[in-house]
């Protein structure tokens, strides 16, 4: 007879974690990496913007429905019943949002986005608009990939996913290199082409690994209640509600910072300055499934606690350590290729962001706790708060008309953010503390 499981060790959080950290670290270089190429082509400006502040926020508010296909394929991928009904919905969604991109892409909907409701300066419609039109497969391959990756994190393949995501960078970068020297291609039509050679090569491995982990591990039998398409539904669609939520903020954004003064400076350093508050952000995201994973570990609660701490603190003194120094001028300016104005913009901007690495660990255990309680209606709750504030902040920007338009959108992200985690903690109590108490009861049996 089997005895009763292991408490949960450091050691075994780390090793969990350290893949996936490397993956969203590889993953969050993408941004840079374009950065430093499109910045040394044609129009730079132009480009950063069309690219960073139009074409990616689009796309990813039209795959927002299916970010979360990796929380909930992690937690709900337990059986081959899961495993199909999960997939008939993923490529269902799927199919659904690749046509809407198209017919965003492809038709006079363009335009009456991007020109009428963005305000986008009219120098980028047109590299947007083809960049756009390049990604339509984005949301399919992306999908599929976060799916598969949830099965292999659920079955202990997690360093799988780090591989998987430097494939990803090494076809952005080769991509990058042949364009930009070869075929002399445009900024935006150069990134788009790399980030899609990317999610492509990357998604194709996810499937190739899978197949090992569906033949001979994924149990044939449910091993409690089969997962019903109801209860499927009750457990996504607030963390789907959720991510759309949360990636309807960046056109939003977009668009306010298009109202504001220095229009195409700012929507030029904006998503510059987001790629490297990103590297640091990355290494606390990628905390969510780790903790959804060990959750249900005895005395998991206090370990993955103090785990996130030590990230947070980490990663905010890293960023803290750029921001204060001459790193940020040679990241900017010598790394990223920046012009000297575009340069200090972002250097000043940076300040901003000082709180953002340690809230994104802080956020990825508490919102770990929410989604392993079943109650996710507060992750949604949550990001509907840091929308409401965001807007707000950007409103009074574009009323006001006062300052730069890359300050107060950094500001409203990290109001946004503050205030999420806020959330977080309040929703989350009462998890947490029945966690506290099987813990407690764990250490004293394991004493006994």
């Amino acid at each position: 007879m089997d005895g009763p499981r292991r408490d949960l060790t450091s050691g075994e959080v780390f090793r969990t974690w350290w893949p996936l950290a490397a993956s969203w670290v590889l993953m969050a270089l993408e941004g840079p990496l374009q950065t430093i190429f499109v910045a040394r082509l044609a129009d730079p400006k132009v480009h950063l913007a069309a690219f960073g502040s139009l074409v990616l926020p689009i796309a990813m508010l039209i795959e927002a429905p299916i970010i979360m296909l990796l929380s909930a394929s992690t937690a709900l991928s337990s059986d081959l019943n899961a495993y199909r009904r999960i997939r008939r919905f993923m490529h269902g969604m799927s199919a659904g949002l690749t046509t809407l991109h198209a017919l965003l892409a492809l038709t006079p909907l363009y335009h009456l986005l991007v020109v009428n409701v963005l305000h986008a300066p009219a120098e980028t419609v047109e590299p947007a608009r083809i960049g756009f039109i390049l990604m339509i497969p984005w949301t399919w391959s992306i999908a599929y990939r976060r799916f598969n990756q949830g099965v292999l994190i659920r079955f202990g393949r997690s360093i799988t996913v780090g591989i998987g995501t430097f494939i990803r960078l090494a076809a952005n970068g080769v991509v990058l290199g042949l364009g930009m020297t070869v075929l002399k291609l445009p900024g935006t039509t150069l990134a788009c082409m790399a980030v899609m050679a990317g999610v492509l090569s990357e998604a194709a491995y996810a499937g190739l690994c899978v197949r090992p982990v569906l033949r001979d591990e994924l149990p044939r039998e449910p091993l409690g209640q089969p997962l019903s398409g109801k209860s499927f539904l009750r457990f996504y669609v607030p963390l789907s509600l959720t991510s759309l939520i949360f990636m309807g903020i960046r056109p939003i954004l977009s668009a306010a910072v298009g109202r504001m003064p220095n229009a195409l400076d700012s929507l030029a350093v904006v998503p510059v300055v987001n790629g490297l508050v990103f590297l640091f952000r990355s290494v606390g995201a990628a905390y969510n499934e780790v903790v959804i994973a060990h959750l249900d570990r005895p005395g998991s609660s206090v370990v993955l606690a103090r785990f996130a701490r030590r990230i947070g603190i980490a990663t905010t003194l890293g960023l803290a350590v750029v921001t204060a120094t001459p790193l940020a001028r040679v990241w900017f300016g010598t790394i990223s290729g920046l012009d000297g104005s575009l340069m200090e913009l972002a250097r000043s901007t940076l300040w901003i962001t000082l709180l953002l690495p340690g809230l994104a660990a802080m956020q990825s255990f508490l919102q770990g706790i929410i989604v392993h309680s079943r109650r996710t209606r507060g992750v949604t709750e949550a990001v509907f708060v840091y929308l409401a504030s965001s807007v707000v902040i950007l409103g009074i920007g574009v009323a006001w008309g006062g300052a730069s338009g890359a300050f107060l959108a950094m500001a409203s992200i990290a109001v946004g953010e503050i205030l999420r985690t806020s959330w977080f903690v309040w929703r989350s109590r009462e998890p947490r503390r029945l966690l506290r108490e099987r813990d407690r009861g764990a250490t004293v049996t394991s004493r006994a």
